[in-house]
Parts: structure tokens; sequence; C-alpha cells
């Protein structure tokens, strides 16, 4: 071989050896992948101690953690063994350009009985604790639920100390009666009362323990996957460091207790520093009559002592849930999923381009009790409204067929979809005019809650807002007779629910879709719909 073309030759392989290394950084860049396969079933369980119907996935109830990291890609294979049609959702996860997994009715079809769907999303820029939930046919009052945890990526600094374990608590309200029955009772226009009893991480009272090292400081992710009811969660002699909400690093104030209303979340460092015995771990209704209560152990590893003495008192009234709930704070200096501190973004400083007035109501339609917001009481179209908008099939719904104020009107029945601009940045005004509290979950964002106070929102109400530290979250209370007020960027195109997390209300209908739309139609602002995704009603 000659000079030339020996140059020639190690040249070419030099070529292929970077393209080579350039390959492989790609591969091994790509974000992680975590798989689940998951079996839904019918089983008998006793969470209030009588056998009843709950749906079990792989045989558990509550169902399997899913713990992962930011950007990680999920894939979970979903077998419903169940006689009927079933559909998860993921309460908080933002499924970021992918409204397609978001696991609603609005956006997807259910899984047909004996059938299969998998579902494939990330955890795209996201940290937090949330959790999982059956979302058609009342599903929910049996079960099908389960934690989610997005913890850091390892050279992202978190604002606390790695603790010494990591412990999902679910904490909700829950009825005896079995869920198709209590789907009947709505459908029949009659409503559901008192639930039965107050579960902790799907057990009766005094039927669950967290154990503990004494001197180490542990982290409890708390959600409330209840149907009904605000819920009080405390522990009995140990304070609460508040670190996380929903996916937002807050200030660390310490609390004696938490209200955590309908599908909140909220972490905290809670530190083993009491003579090694067991406490009681309480979570009871909040603004109900009589108080339901679950009981549930901190039990510390040398313990030789049962818990013993009063329960730890609940707060009462609805100021000290207001005043508490004003004190939540954006710890500014703290990074979230990506390396930059929260405070970084100044919400503060962007003007509104629209305000949206959202008010509940209790109308009597047909003879029954349903449920609206600004009197439209929303009915389930037989085709997802996603599918439907995206294959253009006509008369499943109209654009703008949900007010964007209130019209102190008569309810009536509507498919209500709302119009809303890629990257416009809003602020919503939910109004509660009833002597009951209110939580409002919007899928697809987190949103500032900049405001809330009692009576009626004005003008004048912008004058109370926190423009500078107000925590950033994807579920609001509203309390009874009061107002709340958010602020959010649309930077998430797709369908999103915005609902009731009263889950009788949002069964009869106090939700609809947000449609946030760009006419690029590019990649880049949203993907494609999947390969697999099912087809039913009129795009069947």
């Amino acid at each position: 071989m000659g000079l030339i073309q020996r140059k020639s030759w190690e040249l070419l392989l030099s070529i292929l050896a970077l393209a080579l290394a350039l390959f492989s950084s790609s591969v091994t860049a790509e974000d992680p992948y975590k798989f689940f396969t998951w079996n839904i079933t019918y089983g008998t369980i006793y969470p209030l101690g009588v056998p009843q119907q709950g749906i079990l996935i792989n045989g558990q109830f509550p169902g399997p953690p899913i713990d992962s990291v930011t950007n990680d890609n999920i894939i979970v294979n979903v077998y419903n063994n169940l006689p009927e049609p079933f559909l998860l959702s993921w309460n908080g996860v933002q499924q970021r350009k992918n409204s397609w997994q978001d696991g609603m009715p609005g956006t997807n079809c259910p899984i047909p009985p004996g059938r299969n769907f998998t579902y494939k999303f990330q955890m795209k820029d996201q940290i937090g604790s949330y959790y999982y939930f059956p979302s058609m046919f009342f599903h929910k009052a049996a079960g099908g639920f389960g934690g989610i945890k997005i913890v850091s990526r390892p050279l992202i600094p978190v604002p606390f100390p790695p603790p010494a374990g990591d412990y999902t608590v679910l904490i909700g309200d829950w009825y005896k009666t079995n869920h198709s029955i209590l789907r009947q009772t709505l459908d029949s226009g009659s409503n559901l009362g008192m639930p039965d009893g107050v579960l902790i991480n799907g057990q009766a009272p005094n039927a669950t323990s967290f154990t503990v090292d004494q001197g180490k400081t542990y982290r409890f992710r708390i959600s409330n996957v209840g149907l009904a009811s605000s819920l009080n969660f405390r522990i009995q002699g140990h304070k609460m460091k508040l670190v996380e909400v929903e996916g937002s690093h807050t200030v660390q104030n310490i609390y004696d207790s938490l209200d955590i209303h309908l599908g909140q979340s909220y972490s905290v460092l809670v530190t083993a520093d009491q003579p090694p015995q067991d406490y009681y771990m309480v979570a009871s209704t909040r603004f109900t009559t009589p108080t339901l209560t679950g009981i549930a152990f901190l039990r510390y590893s040398s313990s030789q002592k049962s818990a013993s003495g009063p329960l730890p008192p609940a707060p009462t009234g609805v100021d000290w849930s207001l005043n508490q709930a004003r004190s939540i704070r954006w710890n500014l200096t703290a990074s979230g999923p990506r390396p930059n501190p929260q405070g970084s973004y100044h919400y503060g400083m962007i003007n509104t381009s629209r305000t949206i007035a959202l008010a509940n109501s209790a109308p009597v339609i047909n003879g029954k009790q349903r449920y609206a917001v600004n009197s439209v009481s929303f009915i389930q179209p037989d085709t997802p409204l996603k599918l439907a908008d995206y294959l253009n099939i006509s008369g499943v719904f109209n654009l703008g067929s949900m007010p964007d104020r209130p019209t102190n009107g008569g309810g009536y029945l509507q498919t209500a979809v709302m119009g809303a601009d890629y990257r416009a940045f809003i602020e919503i005004v939910f109004q509660n005019n009833e002597d009951t509290i209110q939580s409002w979950h919007l899928d697809g964002f987190s949103f500032f809650v900049v405001g809330m106070d009692g009576g009626q929102w004005t003008q004048a109400s912008m004058k109370e807002y926190n423009l500078f530290d107000t925590v950033s979250r994807c579920t609001t209370q509203v309390y009874p007779n009061s107002w709340t007020a958010i602020r959010l960027a649309l930077d998430n195109v797709g369908m999103w629910n915005l609902r009731s997390e009263n889950w009788s209300r949002q069964y009869l209908g106090q939700q609809f879709y947000l449609r946030v739309y760009t006419p690029v139609g590019s990649f880049r602002d949203e993907y494609s719909i999947p390969n697999n995704a099912l087809k039913c009603g009129r795009a069947g």
C-alpha cells in the first residue's frame, strides 16, 4: 500500500471512529426507560373491615408505585381484566406535548375488557410527588390508585440533605359501598352522603405503620387521593418541615399539621427526635360533621411502647386553613428540575392576556342533581375530544361552548370545550358561591396561586396578589363563599381537563376541557398521535 493510500485509509478510519463515538454518545445520553406491566383485576378487599369489590393492580391495593427520575421515559403496559372498559390518568404529570397519554376520557379511548394498552410518556422537566388513578366509571371509589415519585437528577442540587427514607402516604376518605352502586346512586340524581371512613395507604385505622430510626430524618410524600373530603394530616409529638408541593420546592416552614385538600400532594421532612416508641399518625376530615379519622403509626425501630394518650388535636375553622395556605411559599433560590433557581422565572412581571372567571354551582337538570361550571354541566362524548379534534370529526364538540364568565343562569348539559392560545399567559379566577370547599385540578400545567380570600373577586382583589413567591402547583382549593386566583403560561399544546377533585361533582359535570392550540402543527410543539392509539366512538 502506497503512502497516499495508507494516509487516506487512516483518515477514513479516524472519521469512522469519530462517527462511532458520536453515535455511542448520543445513545448513552438518551434518557433512561422504566418499564411496568400492570394487570387490572377485581378482588375482595377489607379496607374498613367489611368485604367489598376493589380494583387491584398486580394484586395490590393501593397499586404499585412509580419511582422515577426527571426526564425518565415511562412505559406502562396495562392489561384490563375487568369486565368493563378502564382508563388510568396521572395526576400532576404534565405530559409535555403529549396529551395523547393523559388518560382522561376526553383524550383517550378506554381499554376494552380483555385487551391491553401501553402508555408511553416522559417525566419531562419535572420533580415532585404525585399519584395515578382510574378516570372512568367512578372506578376511583374502588381503588386502582398509587403514588408517583420524580426525584432530581444526580447533578441537580436539592435544598435539603438526602433523607434516611422516602415514604409515600396516600390518604383519602372511603365508602364501604361498591363503586358500581355509588355510580348508580349518582346517575339516579341522588347524593352519596358522607363517606364511611378515612384510609391511610388503603388501610383501616390502626392497621399500618412507618418505621424510623431514632435521630434520622425521613421524607413523607402525602397525597389526598380521596373522593369528597379535605383532610388534616399530623404526627403525634413531631414537627413537619414542608419541602415540596406538587413539583415546587418550598420555603421550609415548620408545621404541626397540614390541611391537604382533594387531589393535592405535599412532601415533608420528619426527624425522629422523640423517645423511641410508637406515635399516632392521623388524617381527619375538615369542614365535616361528623369528623372522620384515619390512624396509622410512626414506629421507632427500637420501640418497646405502643402509642398512647389522646390523638393530636385538629385545627378548626376556615381562617386557620386559609392562613396556612397563604404561608406556603416558593423557594426562590432552590433548583427545580433544572439547575437554575426557581425564582429565575419572574411570573409576577408577565402581563396577562386574558382573565377567565369560573363559578361552580349545583343545578338540578331534568329532575336530577348535577354540578356545573359557568352553568355548563359537562357530558362525556362518545368519542374522545382529542381524537375528534385530530381527525376533524364534526359534531363531537363545539369550540367555545364553555363560556369564560359566569352566566348566572340555569344549568344545562353540554360537552364543554374552551379554546386558548398556545404561549398565552392567562389568569383564572375560581369563584365559589357555595357553602362547601372546592378543589380544582388542571392537567398539563403547573400554575401560580396568586391569591385567595373570602367574598366576591373584583379587580380590586388583585391588590392582594402575591406576585413574588407564591407556590407553583397543579391543584388548588377554593374556600366556601370565596375565590382563588391563579396565573399560568399555556406552554403545552393539547386537550387538557380542568376538573373538580370532588369526585361526585366531577362525575356529574363540574369539569371541562381546555384546548390549547397553535396552527403551526409542528412536532416541536406537539407529538403526533401514537401508533398504538385506541379508536372508539365515531373514530372506531
